[in-house]
C-alpha cells in the first residue's frame, strides 16, 4: 500500500509510539487524525506538524477510546475532514495492575470498540475503501511479562482478536471488509510507560526488580524502531493476520500453532 493521499487515524497519538507512528505517516505521505485524551500535549503537537506538513493534512481530535460514543463521533469527523479512513492504529493503551478494569477497558475493549466502529468507514461492505488495522499489542502478547498479568492478559488478547479478524476476513467472502489485520509486539520501548511500570505494579510491586533486570537483558527500542515496524506492516500488502515480533536484537514473524 502507497501511503500517498491515504487517511491514517492514530489513537493515543501524541506522545510516545503513537507520536512517532503519527509522523512515520506523514513523512510517507498520508493525512493523519491523531486521536488522545491529553488535548494540551495534541494542541502543542499540532502547532509543530501543521508547520511541516501543512494544516490540511493533520486533524487533533479529544478522544477517549473507552468512549463508544467519542470514538463514533471522531471517525465520523474524520471521514468528513478527509474523505474517508484508509488505515487504522488503535495504539492507545496503558500498564497499571492496581487499575486492572480501566486496564482491561483501554488496552483490550478500546481495540475491539475502535476496529468494529472504524470497520462502519473502512469495510467495503459498507461502501469504505478497505485498507489495514494495526494493533499496538506486545512482547507481553506473545509471553508472559512478569509482574503484571493483567497487562499480557490485554496484549495476548490484543494479538488474538488481531488474528481472528484477519483469519475470518480471509476465510470468508460474506466478511468481505478488504481490510488487512496486524499486530505491533515490540519489546521494551523508550517511554513514559516503561519509566512508570515498577511504580504501577500494584501487589506485584515486590517483583519490580525482576522486570528492571529483564529491561537490562534485552535492552530496548526507540519509538522510531517500532514506527518503522508499523509502516512495513502497513505498507506490504503481504502480511495479514502477523505479530510482528521484534527486540533490539532484530525482529520474527512470530508463528503460532494452527488449530484449523
Amino acid at each position: 500500500m502507497a501511503l500517498n493521499d491515504k487517511t491514517a487515524v492514530v489513537t493515543g497519538a501524541v506522545m510516545g509510539i503513537g507520536r512517532a507512528i503519527t509522523e512515520i505517516l506523514l513523512r510517507n505521505g498520508a493525512k493523519v487524525a491523531l486521536l488522545d485524551v491529553n488535548e494540551t500535549a495534541g494542541k502543542d503537537l499540532m502547532e509543530v506538524l501543521e508547520k511541516q506538513y501543512g494544516r490540511e493534512r493533520t486533524l487533533f481530535l479529544n478522544c477517549n477510546v473507552e468512549s463508544e460514543e467519542q470514538i463514533k463521533a471522531a471517525f465520523k469527523k474524520v471521514a468528513d475532514a478527509f474523505g474517508g479512513i484508509d488505515i487504522l492504529c488503535n495504539n492507545a493503551g496503558i500498564l497499571n495492575e492496581s487499575m486492572w478494569e480501566k486496564t482491561v477497558s483501554i488496552n483490550l475493549m478500546g481495540v475491539i470498540r475502535g476496529t468494529y466502529l472504524a470497520l462502519e468507514h473502512m469495510s467495503k461492505l459498507s461502501g469504505g475503501r478497505g485498507g489495514v488495522i494495526v494493533n499496538t499489542a506486545s512482547m507481553a502478547g506473545v509471553g508472559p511479562l512478569p509482574s503484571c498479568p493483567v497487562y499480557t492478559a490485554t496484549k495476548h488478547g490484543v494479538v488474538g482478536f488481531t488474528r481472528a479478524m484477519a483469519v475470518t476476513r480471509a476465510a470468508s467472502t460474506a466478511s468481505g471488509y478488504g481490510i488487512r489485520f496486524n499486530a505491533l509486539c515490540p519489546g521494551f520501548v523508550q517511554t513514559d510507560l516503561l519509566s512508570t511500570i515498577p511504580a504501577k505494579l500494584g501487589k506485584f510491586c515486590h517483583l519490580a526488580d525482576m522486570t528492571n533486570q529483564l529491561v537490562e537483558k534485552i535492552g530496548t527500542l526507540t519509538v522510531s524502531d517500532v514506527a518503522e515496524c508499523f509502516l512495513e506492516l502497513v505498507t506490504d500488502e503481504t502480511k495479514n493476520g502477523e505479530a510482528l515480533l521484534f527486540f533490539p536484537q532484530g525482529k520474527q514473524y512470530v508463528t503460532f500453532p494452527s488449530l484449523i
